[in-house]
């Protein structure tokens, strides 16, 4: 006798448009990166691969770039800034082996889907099956977008000219927006985000690539682990975000 399906709630059915429109966005950008790949002198073959192994978008543009700059002999450089960027997906794999499972098959299988969207998506939710079905359905659906799309890119790079000027990258950071704005509900949420954005801003210019990803991170770990700003919220007994009384919200 098979047992009953898990209902479907407006939570799940969420989660699902969720999923697809960041993998849809996401995987737009996949276009620039088959294009710049090509530009920077990897074939076709060379870049499919980066994508079909590799798949963490930050790392292969930084991996592109600076082989574009340096070619062949910069490859070692253009690894570690890979590897640098590549690591913040680690911390993300902590987070989601509750999501996704504690089997080692679970996890294992989930390891080429943790990255910074279907992260970002599952953790937009609170039920548990919602949150499964949004890193699978966000993380599953880049992974053949993105793959489809570098190939694009590749194959059609001398047609589309600078696909910098398509603005490809700004689908991304659309959708990472829309994932966190209702979540900026207390001055503690705000204070980690700007803290972070600052300090990767500021950094960005002066250290290699990955380097500032992962110390605005670790602004954001402390900030949020001192919940300076979220004491006011926590003394009222409420959660943080909670209106409290003769609140103007």
């Amino acid at each position: 006798m098979s047992s009953p399906r898990p209902p479907v709630t407006a939570e799940t059915r969420s989660a699902w448009r969720q999923g697809i429109a960041v993998a849809v966005a996401t995987s737009a950008y996949g276009v620039s990166f088959g294009a710049l790949a090509v530009a920077a002198g990897l074939d076709v073959w060379q870049t499919c691969v980066l994508s079909l192994l590799m798949f963490t978008g930050g790392s292969q543009f930084a991996f592109v770039g600076v082989i574009a700059s340096g070619g062949l002999a910069a490859a070692p450089s253009a690894i570690a800034s890979a590897v640098l960027l590549g690591a913040r997906n680690v911390a993300y794999a902590v987070r989601m082996n509750p999501v996704v499972g504690t089997s080692w098959g679970a996890r294992v299988a989930a390891a080429p889907f943790t990255i910074d969207e279907s992260t970002a998506v599952a953790l937009a939710h609170t039920e548990p099956r919602a949150r499964r079905i949004g890193f699978w359905v966000t993380g599953v659906g880049i992974y053949i977008g993105w793959n489809l799309t570098t190939l694009a890119g590749a194959l059609l790079g001398d047609v589309l000219g600078d696909v910098r000027a398509y603005g490809l990258d700004a689908a991304a950071a659309a959708a990472f927006l829309a994932l966190l704005w209702p979540r900026l509900r207390s001055r503690q949420a705000i204070a980690v985000g700007v803290a972070a954005a600052v300090v990767a801003a500021a950094l960005t210019p002066a250290l290699i690539p990955g380097v500032p990803v992962l110390v605005a991170a670790v602004v954001a770990v402390v900030v949020g682990w001192f919940n300076w700003l979220g004491r006011d919220d926590a003394a009222d007994g409420a959660p943080p975000g909670t209106p409290r009384k003769g609140s103007a919200r």
